[in-house]
């Protein structure tokens, strides 16, 4: 009897076994079957499983959803996860956006695995030459597809509101039409190689103080005019993969649950197809709730208002998601919309089509890449008597400053890179043939390599990656000393370093400002140079906007080198030599003082010591918009950059006096100059103010010229649009091109303007029609032009 029952016992269990296997190969798989095939056959598990995160190993302490999993790409920041059933396999993210981020060592493993610290956002947007950003983004597309990573999570292109944002770095300009045409070009780089970006954040990331919790009120304008364009412009011009929703609130709601911002305005309106994930930890109630057992955030609302993928996942949402899912708590429909865009995302990716990645990517032919775009980069600010570039190489050049014996490829936290190696100062200055001051080197080297190890300890103390970073002290200099080394050297370079990054917004005092050890080294150099008819070279190895006005006439030559990347040093060096003519301008203003901006009145919001919300009062009166609008007068303005030529601009034409569907703008730029370059040209536009206010002119094209020899020309043409025309109006919720005079004026900068004319619309035009998206949840007084 006994024997009977194991045997009726064996057949019932491979009874269930085999139903098993028909069910198994009865599943649909990915690829094979539908994509809507696969969803309807999915659990409320695997559809959970696909819309949270598989965790982020590793980091601070949070686990994945089912502990440790075996990483692909160590490093990494995270993926979509495998559900095997239905032949759906995980995919890698990655940081960006000055390259991978990936771990260099593996365990049990002697190889290292580094990626290019390409120039971070300021300086690639400096360019203004949107060609040469798209050979960056293939270069770094190339090491993302070669380190086995589907998605790099980038580019980030937020305004610059305010100079002190910890991330500006990472951002590109003030004005949307740059940063929205650069960030195009970069993704269509890098998805040439058939991997995916993620641009981010979208939107209105503007400070990192409080980003997780932070209301910002900011009016339909503004978001529509500023913060919002330049997503729109990448977006129609590059079609990303995935975009990041930002963490903060916009108006009261979070930008991750913000349905307007997620479906009205992103698909429905500009067209977009890929899927949205949130920033890290998006929707949390800072990060003390993040740490709180089953905090979660609002998963309903984020995936109902079209945030597809949350991210980096957390147990607590993948068990509300479920249980809404068989409650019946959450829409179907939006549920199976964000698979959906997941899985066409999953279908593309290098991982699906099974690409065998090698692990070793270009990176000799990479570096090459950089050293050129950081190049290109950079702003030459001030230039008297022609000190740069300078060829003098048989007597030593003086270096000062901690920052040239360690110089700073790129910012902190997840805009990291871990590079093989970043070219300093002097290391470029050498391999340039020139002779660096070696009593001045034995000084700098010891003291500098003290600094770096205890700061490096402070960080790794503090939280690692996402540590803030803290200026290095300049070390001191003796009075004698500099009188010595200005009889013995013929020129001086001193180079200001600053760094930043996530988690924390830059300081007025000692960051913005220059600290009193700055001032002191700048001051005790220049005087003693300057007594002996030598020249004083400052090099500016920066991420974003200082303070300039108060020092700049106490030396000869100023170059903004920007965080250039790991051949930084290589870099300068061909544009002190010469070997390169600097050709890069301002994206953004350099203003005399912190105060002439108009958010710093309401940075970083109230209450200050630990702000909730912050008045956008400013509205669309951000960058040169205002300094131009209302007189104020900048250090160096938007757009502003010097050559080692000169350049003339004539001919300029318009194609009709009355604007119909649109005008063809040409004119010729002309080298006048001695030594060959490159010119970026600059069209902005005045527009009658009738139904709402103006700026006094906005930027809407710009092109880089080829490199012109002496005496050569290029004809440059931009075609305007009524869109180009018009502005945001709150009251008809629809872009207007209105009825008047409308002034071109092209210049060499937003001050600089060389050729104006003039074309009449003769009645309003609505360009475009719109929804009305962004109501105000309290009371503001918003800046205006009249």
């Amino acid at each position: 009897m006994i024997d009977k029952l194991k045997k009726l016992a064996l057949g019932a269990s491979l009874l269930v076994t085999f139903s098993h296997v028909s069910v198994a190969q009865k599943a649909p798989q990915l690829g094979k079957a539908s994509i809507d095939e696969v969803i309807n056959a999915m659990t409320a598990e695997e559809k959970a499983d696909l819309l949270i995160g598989p965790g982020m190993p590793g980091y601070a302490g949070l686990v994945p959803l089912e502990g440790e999993p075996d990483v692909r790409v160590l490093g990494a920041a995270g993926g979509t996860r495998a559900i095997p059933r239905l032949g759906i396999p995980e995919t890698v993210v990655a940081d960006g956006p000055a390259g991978l981020r990936i771990q260099p060592k593996r365990k049990g493993d002697d190889n290292t695995y580094y990626a290019t610290a390409f120039p971070v956002g300021t300086a690639l947007a400096s360019t203004w030459n949107t060609e040469l950003i798209e050979e960056v983004g293939k270069a770094m597309g190339e090491e993302v597809k070669e380190y086995g990573v589907d998605v790099l999570l980038a580019p980030a292109l937020n305004i610059h509101r305010n100079p002190l944002n910890g991330r500006n770095f990472e951002y590109y300009s003030e004005d949307p039409l740059v940063s929205g045409e650069i960030a195009a070009a970069y993704v269509n780089g890098i998805q040439s190689n058939g991997v995916g970006t993620s641009i981010k954040h979208y939107a209105a990331n503007n400070q990192e103080t409080n980003r997780l919790t932070i209301n910002e009120h900011i009016t339909e304008r503004a978001m529509r005019e500023l913060y919002l364009r330049g997503f729109e412009i990448a977006i129609k011009n590059s079609q990303p993969w995935t975009i990041m929703s930002a963490y903060n609130k916009i108006n009261g709601e979070y930008a991750s649950s913000h349905k307007d911002m997620l479906t009205t305005i992103l698909r429905d309106e500009w067209g977009y197809e890929g899927f949205v994930m949130t920033d890290w930890f998006g929707g949390y109630a800072g990060f003390q709730s993040i740490m709180t057992e089953g905090a979660e955030s609002d998963v309903v609302a984020q995936i109902e208002a079209g945030n597809d993928l949350l991210m980096p996942g957390m147990e607590a949402q993948h068990a509300r998601l479920v249980k809404a899912l068989k409650e019946g708590k959450i829409s179907e429909e939006a549920v199976n919309k964000s698979l959906k865009r997941i899985l066409n995302m999953v279908l593309n990716s290098p991982t699906f089509k099974k690409y065998k990645y090698s692990n070793k990517p270009d990176l000799k032919a990479h570096a090459e890449v950089t050293r050129q775009a950081a190049a290109e980069g950079m702003v030459l600010l001030k230039n008297n008597d022609n000190v740069l570039p300078y060829t003098e190489k048989s007597t030593p050049v003086a270096v000062f400053g901690n920052t040239s014996y360690n110089f700073i490829a790129g910012g902190t936290g997840s805009g990291d890179v871990n590079e093989a190696y970043t070219v300093s100062l002097i290391e470029g200055l050498k391999k340039a043939g020139y002779q660096i001051d070696e009593d001045l080197k034995k000084q700098y080297v010891p003291f500098v390599d003290d600094a770096v190890a205890k700061e490096m300890k402070r960080r790794e103390e503090n939280g690692g990656l996402l540590a803030v970073p803290q200026r290095l002290i300049e070390m001191p200099l003796e009075d004698d000393l500099a009188q010595q080394k200005a009889k013995s050297s013929e020129v001086a370079v001193i180079t200001i370093g600053r760094n930043s990054g996530e988690n924390e917004d830059r300081h007025i005092n000692d960051d913005f400002y220059l600290g009193q050890d700055e001032i002191k080294l700048i001051n005790k150099v220049s005087e003693a140079f300057h007594a002996e008819n030598k020249k004083v070279i400052v090099i500016l190895n920066i991420g974003g906007v200082i303070e300039t006005a108060s020092w700049k006439d106490k030396v000869d030559a100023i170059l903004l080198a920007w965080q250039p990347g790991q051949e930084g040093g290589n870099s300068v060096a061909d544009v002190f030599s010469g070997k390169v003519n600097p050709s890069g301008k301002l994206t953004m203003t350099f203003p005399v003082d912190y105060n002439n901006h108009p958010s710093a009145a309401n940075w970083l919001g109230t209450p200050i010591a630990d702000p909730e919300e912050v008045f956008y009062e400013e509205g669309i009166y951000v960058g040169y918009r205002y300094f131009n609008t209302f007189g104020v007068q900048p250090v160096y303005e938007f757009g502003y950059g010097k050559s080692y030529t000169s350049f003339e601009y004539s001919d300029l034409k318009l194609s009709e006096g009355t604007f119909k569907d649109e005008i063809e703008v040409s004119f010729k730029v002309t080298n006048t100059g001695k030594v060959a370059g490159k010119e970026i040209a600059q069209l902005y536009l005045s527009a009658p103010a009738v139904l709402v206010d103006k700026p006094e002119a906005e930027l809407k094209a710009f092109a880089k010229t080829k490199t012109l020899k002496p005496g050569k020309s290029e004809k440059i043409s931009f075609t305007l649009k009524a869109k180009d025309l018009a502005s945001f109006v709150d009251a008809q919720s629809a872009w207007v091109a209105e009825q008047g005079t409308y002034t071109v004026k092209i210049g060499a900068s937003s001050k600089d303007i060389q050729l104006s004319d003039s074309f009449k619309v003769d009645s309003n035009i609505t360009a475009e029609k719109v929804n009305n998206t962004f109501d105000l949840d309290a009371e503001m007084k918003v800046l205006k032009n009249n």
